[in-house]
């Protein structure tokens, strides 16, 4: 039985490699990087289809060093160490390590990314990861520390043209046929931007002609795929675009647009816990103070439906959805969190002040730790002016509170508090 056309077009090699030219393009880092024939441990992000293990392939192809494929979905902590074993006996036949490639390694358990650690630390192999999910939230701290996390951007529709052409004058199979692409634009819709996708339409529409003669137009496309072009594909690029109108629903403060993308994503057979993860962040990011209420909404419609899945989960998310799309909104945590993280990263450890200090031992109140700190309760209003940032940054604002009707509270007692230093 013949290969799926999208497997026997799989790039052999760079020049082979459509996309991504930010990244493997002339002079671009990861080509420098595999020219170089030493690379280090690093992360693929970017939605399916767009070349994350083609690109895994063709380094190990290049550099010729072993080559171990893990599956995040299949695979547990045994075989992880059985393959890191293997890598480990193997390492001696070559100057460079092999390679570990891990698809959707955001879906590894904390245990099993554990496990990796040590190998990659020391170089027993070398970690290619590959995931859809934001690395920040999937994978452990000390893991992404000793990786590079390089971003794939979904194809151009001229690389999917590109990548059509080749398909049909360079394919073993297709290239036996009279294809002509009369119409590609249903192609390309259909194929968001995931050559995957794209060339499995392709091989689904040449093989259901009737005679080698092939005209393929956007009706032929859309009859041989007999759905709507706009239907929700919870493994494409379209699912990104589907969440996104729905968190902007919500933020935006439309209940009907909100819900209705809701309907989308579940009608598209979209995970619960998927929906519901993005209600706790919108909660937090979009409603914050100004209804914190929000966040033990989204926390509790959360729970509830972990316990009830489908069909029923859907009323709490409804709820959820609704509550947050007609709340007042505030981005002012969101924002200061993020100045904050911000300054850190500019400033650096600055010191602690002494009187913010901990003294537990008498050498330390020698110093001066915790000396002139003002125990707030022991004052009118449980307040007490003094300094808690550091002396470089003592005049320094991060939050600035918004004019819902909620924080304006927080607001008034802050300018209670502080007078001048705290007003907006």
């Amino acid at each position: 039985m013949s290969e799926p056309l999208a497997e026997r077009m799989r790039p052999r090699s760079l020049d082979d490699y459509i996309g991504q030219k930010h990244l493997v393009g002339e002079g671009a880092v990861l080509r420098k990087m595999i020219e170089s024939g030493r690379i280090a441990s690093f992360i693929l992000w970017g939605p399916p289809g767009v070349g994350k293990t083609t690109l895994a392939q063709i380094i190990a192809h290049k550099l010729e060093v072993p080559f171990y494929t893990l599956s995040a979905v299949t695979s547990g902590v045994k075989d992880v160490r059985e393959v890191i074993e293997r890598a480990r006996s193997g390492k001696f036949f070559s100057s460079a390590s092999p390679i570990l490639f891990i698809d959707e390694i955001h879906r590894f358990s904390k245990s099993q990314q554990d496990s990796l650690l040590g190998a990659v630390e020391k170089g027993i192999v070398t970690l290619i990861g590959a995931t859809t999910e934001n690395p920040s939230f999937e994978v452990i701290r000390p893991l992404l520390s000793r990786c590079q996390l390089y971003v794939l951007k979904t194809l151009e529709e001229d690389d999917l043209l590109q990548l059509l052409e080749r398909a049909i004058t360079q394919d073993v199979e297709l290239s036996k046929k009279h294809i002509e692409l009369k119409e590609k634009g249903a192609l390309i819709r259909y194929g968001a931007g995931d050559a995957r996708k794209l060339l499995n339409i392709l091989e689904l529409v040449v093989e259901s002609a009737d005679s080698d003669d092939i005209i393929i137009t956007d009706e032929l496309v859309v009859s041989c795929l007999q759905q709507n072009p706009l239907a929700y594909d919870k493994d494409g690029e379209m699912h990104y675009d589907i969440i996104s109108a729905f968190i902007k629903s919500i933020r935006g403060s439309d209940p009907d647009a909100a819900l209705y993308w809701m309907a989308r994503m579940i009608e598209g057979g979209e995970q619960p816990e998927f929906i519901a993860r993005r209600l706790v962040i919108s909660a937090a990011e979009d409603i914050g103070l100004a209804n914190p209420n929000a966040l033990l909404l989204a926390n509790a419609a959360f729970d509830a439906v972990m316990k009830i899945g489908w069909p029923e989960g859907r009323i709490p998310l409804a709820e959820c959805a609704v509550y947050l799309a007609t709340s007042p909104k505030s981005n002012s945590a969101y924002l200061g969190i993020d100045a904050a993280l911000a300054e850190v990263r500019n400033s650096g450890n600055l010191p602690v002040p002494l009187h913010l200090r901990n003294a537990p031992t008498k050498m330390m109140k020698d110093l001066g730790y915790s000396d002139g700190y003002r125990y707030p309760h022991d004052y009118p209003g449980h307040f007490t002016e003094q300094q808690y940032l550091p002396d470089l940054l003592q005049d320094t604002r991060f939050w600035f509170g918004q004019h819902s009707a909620a924080e304006e509270k927080l607001n008034n007692w802050m300018k209670t508090c502080w007078g001048e230093k705290k007003k907006l």
